[in-house]
């Protein structure tokens, strides 16, 4: 196929504005489901964690065939903690579709995402989708784009762009919110007319910049990204030129196409199309793949850089080994090692401790995610809070320097000065505040990116669940000062066995339980929270003892609380730095780094005596 004849876009917009059904709608449209076969909803979004949370964590890449077209769709991530997903994915286009709520408008990550594309000098294509919202105002919201375009020094071409309303769920596009409401194909020949056929010379000898590794159970690695020249098949030797200068050759076992819901074998590949690339043990996103080792290696987009890192250590718990079957500190580096290879922005280090590695990464929520896929792949891990990674200026005699964001937080207007409060706590200063007719007010501030870990749940507490936030890296400046982020002190387990309904009747007397009667328990463990700061001792084991005058009746008829169950990433911000979450297959619990409680004073002891106090 020539590249007259091929398409490639991606589908970039915020959380939750709609743009993974919109792949569906033109699956569909494309007929890539037969009439018999069932619909599935948010077919793109293949991990199990995707379809939870309700958000895209990978890119991916599928094809649709149209009006003797090809039209490569790549669906990004909307949240900003994945932001180098969407980066590298800007290499391998041409276009954007740009998907924007008809009732919110652009939001951050819109924002983060559109900038990237216009830097790279895409063609956006602008859909206003969910017009049947109430409240919805796709008049005002085609403004705002406008109004982003300019803010984001938009070419004379990318500002006219053609925009499209409609609603991805019932399926159907107009070129004007009064058109008569048919079916998605004025959006396909929208595509078709605007988005511009690839950069790409057939005659050129074969040359791909590597903008995605995926893996395949035979072959091993597999480099996709976009040939910008000439053709690659089967059998071909070619050459890998790697970031360090190195070059080396392999043979093609194996080329993959994109289209539909799966990955097909394919003859090859041909300039402007999106292939995957097998031969390679060793390829890494960002280099050049070429017919010869003199070609120039292509250049790469740059990432923002990693701000948050957690430690990873293996379970040394007294409950280690009863849930998960990877529990060796190698299986551990080799499973984070093997992350660093396929995600760009997470970067593995190991320390001089064994079985302890630091991992850092764009957000809290990326390592979340990371940790989460492990323990359902069978990992038993520990991990630590989230401490940002400071810098020193450039000569190394400034002040030390933290990473700060941009906070875009939007809020029921009866909830403001709460909100205002906790941002203030956390060491915000507003930029910008406005309030829409709605009532909803919009606060613009920048933070310590310190701030941010854990203010996601105190919004929601704060908001009745009606606040959203989203936030955009700004730059490293200096010290913010101390941030206090939990103002409760813990209960901590001093024995080991199961807890028992007697102790923990006792036990909710002194704060909020973490633990269920009949659950394992092991000293250093946190069965709780202490509404005083400071870490109180108890015993959640403890039997009741029987005399001749009183029977265990009583026990089997007293009524505990719920306790509180931690998802993984509120346990990633609840806890200190002295605690960890420990996270297996079927179990996430809060405990101490130190467990023995006599060492764990001997250490708070020595500490106090360093900081002379």
């Amino acid at each position: 196929m020539t590249p007259k004849k091929i398409r490639n876009l991606a589908i970039i917009a915020h959380v939750d504005h709609g743009k993974t059904t919109l792949v569906d709608q033109l699956l569909q449209a494309a007929g890539v489901y037969r009439e018999n076969q069932a619909v599935t909803e948010r077919a793109m979004d293949s991990m199990d964690l995707e379809k939870e949370k309700g958000i895209t964590i990978k890119a991916k890449n599928t094809s649709i065939h149209w009006e003797g077209y090809t039209i490569n769709i790549v669906d990004t991530p909307g949240h900003a903690d994945f932001g180098a997903e969407v980066e590298r994915v800007m290499k391998m286009v041409d276009g954007v579709l740009l998907v924007v709520d008809a009732f919110g408008g652009p939001q951050a990550q819109t924002r983060f995402v559109l900038r990237k594309a216009l830097q790279e000098g895409l063609k956006p294509i602008v859909v206003i989708n969910k017009i049947d919202r109430p409240l919805a105002d796709p008049v005002k919201v085609h403004d705002q784009v406008l109004e982003l375009f300019l803010d984001l020094h938009a070419t004379d071409d990318q500002f006219n762009a053609p925009f499209l309303y409609g609603s991805a769920r019932d399926g159907y596009f107009m070129d004007s919110p009064d058109d008569a409401r048919e079916n998605v194909v004025p959006l396909l020949n929208k595509i078709v007319e605007y988005i511009p056929e690839p950069t790409a010379d057939p005659e050129a000898p074969f040359s791909m910049l590597v903008s995605n590794i995926a893996w395949d159970d035979y072959v091993g690695r597999v480099a996709m990204g976009k040939i910008l020249g000439g053709n690659v098949k089967k059998g071909d030797t070619i050459w890998a030129l790697r970031k360090d200068g190195s070059k080396v050759s392999a043979k093609v076992l194996k080329t993959f196409s994109y289209s539909g819901l799966s990955t097909h074998d394919s003859e090859g590949g041909t300039a402007g199309g999106i292939v995957g690339i097998a031969g390679f043990e060793d390829v890494d996103i960002g280099e050049t793949l070429a017919a010869a080792p003199d070609v120039e290696a292509l250049p790469f987009v740059e990432i923002d850089p990693p701000t948050v890192q957690m430690q990873f250590s293996i379970n040394d718990g007294p409950l280690s080994g009863k849930d998960g079957k990877h529990v060796t500190s190698r299986a551990i580096r080799d499973r984070l090692m093997r992350e660093m290879k396929t995600n760009i922005s997470i970067f593995v280090e190991d320390t001089d401790q064994s079985g302890i590695f630091n991992v850092s990464a764009r957000g809290a929520m990326q390592i979340a995610v990371l940790v989460e896929t492990m323990r359902r792949e069978g990992f038993e891990v520990c991990v630590s809070r989230p401490t940002v990674i400071y810098r020193r200026s450039e000569d190394g005699t400034g002040p030390v320097l933290e990473p700060f964001e941009t906070l875009y937080v939007e809020v029921p207007g009866d909830f403001t000065q709460g909100v205002l409060k906790g941002l203030l706590n956390r060491k915000g200063i507003m930029e910008h505040m406005d309030t829409e007719a709605s009532g909803r007010t919009l606060i613009q501030a920048t933070i310590p990116t310190r701030g941010i870990i854990g203010f996601e749940t105190e919004l929601v507490n704060l908001t009745s669940g009606h606040g959203i936030m989203s936030h955009l890296f700004k730059e490293y400046a200096p010290h913010a000062g101390e941030i206090v982020t939990r103002n409760t002190g813990t209960l901590v387990s001093m024995d080991s066995g199961t807890a028992t309904t007697y102790a923990l009747t006792a036990l909710e007397e002194r704060g909020v339980l973490f633990l269920a009667a009949g659950d394992a328990v092991y000293s250093g463990m946190l069965v709780g929270e202490n509404p005083r700061v400071g870490d109180l001792p108890v015993n959640p084991v403890k039997e009741k003892h029987l005399d001749n005058m009183r029977s265990a009746g009583k026990d089997k008829t007293s009524k505990l609380s719920p306790p509180v169950r931690f998802s993984l990433e509120r346990a990633i911000e609840y806890i200190e730095n002295d605690e960890l979450v420990e996270a297996t297959p079927k179990t996430i619990r809060l405990r101490k780094r130190i467990l023995d409680p006599n060492l764990r004073a001997r250490m708070a002891k020595r500490e106090k005596e360093l900081a002379g106090v």
